[in-house]
């Protein structure tokens, strides 16, 4: 069979099998149905549902998983970047430093706190924040650095690390899409003064809703976020601090921490589902047209996402979905050039690198359950959507020739 054959069979399959989808965590719950059912039925029989042994049991294998020396349980991962930055005094007059390019709730938890976001360029290729965009964003009124570890790839810490030296500035990582992610050899959210992690269904390790957690190796801010999260109260009806509620539930501790026994074997299969994409796009038409991530040397990217770049995104996007092949766009527009944040006052073409990634990036499926053949699916399908556009340029020529 020809290549042009192969192609056009793999994508009649896809056509023909059931939907495919851009997550699927049923797949993953009947892995672990039995695992799951027996925590949350230890929960009931117990009547704890708020804080706990659960979730002191849970953050005690968060802290030991990523090598931390505390790991403090929260309601969501936005409370856990709000949290961060009311344990380290952030509030009025205050500026943080962060990306444009994530989610809202990175520079949403800077206003909830009194703060400013400040807004710095991303590096192109990693789509990280980038440090020399950072250190030129710095003023008198700056108080922290918030980077996001996006998609799964660790930001290059050790620059930020040293601008924030440099600076007498706090760095708060914003892990939420990159629990076990590794920098240098050492974890994603343990080498800023804090780390924060969402537990949101379609994180790498998801909780059955709302969850998050903070990390840090610092007894002070373990103490005052602990007190932070319940009202700053260590004793009932005393009150040290003002803080909030911000609690995790004991049945999303449970089922956490089942799930965190089977983390690495899905990260794992994670990556050999990117490195599959990549060996299948290297002998496709489609390699030459798609920028893949990056992985710089000496970080360990747990794919969150796996997240690619073209020119012709929109249209590349419409013909997938018309063969069945789901996508997503992280993120469609930058946050410097979001309603909410016009206050700020920052223009189109202010952050170019980030403006442009938001109109070119999309991410495919790549979740642990994917199998080989879906994802040769996957790559048929984008190889015929180039294969037809270079037929409709040679048409084009012959026509006009």
């Amino acid at each position: 069979m020809t290549t042009e054959g192969v192609v056009k069979s793999a994508v009649e399959q896809q056509e023909k099998a059931a939907p495919l989808q851009f997550l699927d965590l049923r797949q993953q719950f009947e892995q672990i149905r039995n695992e799951v059912m027996d925590a949350v039925t230890r929960v009931m029989e117990s009547q704890r549902f708020v804080l706990g042994p659960e979730v002191e049991l849970l953050e005690k294998e968060i802290s030991d998983y990523l090598g931390c020396r505390f790991a403090v349980a929260c309601a969501s991962g936005t409370d856990a970047l709000i949290l961060t930055l009311m344990a380290t005094g952030v509030g009025t007059g205050d500026e943080v430093i962060t990306t444009p390019f994530t989610f809202v709730a990175t520079a949403s938890a800077i206003v909830r706190a009194g703060a400013t976001p400040v807004f710095a360029d991303i590096d192109p290729v990693t789509y990280n924040i980038d440090a020399e965009s950072v250190s030129r964003a710095i003023t008198s009124r700056t108080r922290a650095i918030i980077p996001v570890h996006l998609f799964g790839l660790p930001a290059e810490m050790g620059a930020i690390m040293d601008v924030a030296r440099q600076n007498g500035i706090t760095v708060i990582e914003d892990a939420a899409q990159a629990i076990g992610a590794v920098y240098q050899g050492r974890k994603a959210g343990t080498i800023g003064a804090m780390g924060c992690f969402s537990f949101f269904p379609s994180k790498n390790l998801g909780a059955a809703g709302d969850g998050g957690m903070i990390t840090t190796n610092d007894p002070k801010h373990a103490d005052r976020l602990r007190l932070l999260r319940v009202h700053g109260s260590r004793h009932k009806y005393q009150y040290e601090i003002l803080g909030t509620n911000s609690r995790l539930d004991a049945l999303q501790a449970a089922i956490l921490r089942v799930k965190l026994r089977h983390l690495e074997d899905w990260t794992e299969q994670r990556r050999r589902n990117a490195e599959n994409y990549r060996r299948l796009l290297a002998s496709s038409v489609a390699g030459s047209h798609l920028m893949l991530p990056a992985e710089p040397k000496g970080t360990r990217h747990v794919y969150n996402q796996f997240t690619v770049r073209c020119t012709e995104r929109n249209s590349l996007r419409d013909h997938l979905h018309g063969k069945g092949v789901p996508t997503e766009i992280y993120y469609p527009c930058p946050l410097h050039l979001q309603p909410a944040f016009a206050y700020l006052g920052y223009a189109e073409g202010s952050l170019p690198h980030a403006e442009a990634a938001a109109r070119e990036v999309f991410s495919l499926p790549g979740y642990p359950e994917l199998t080989a053949d879906q994802q040769f699916m996957i790559v048929s399908a984008l190889a015929q959507f180039f294969n037809e556009i270079s037929a409709s340029t040679r048409k084009g020529e012959m026509i006009h020739g």
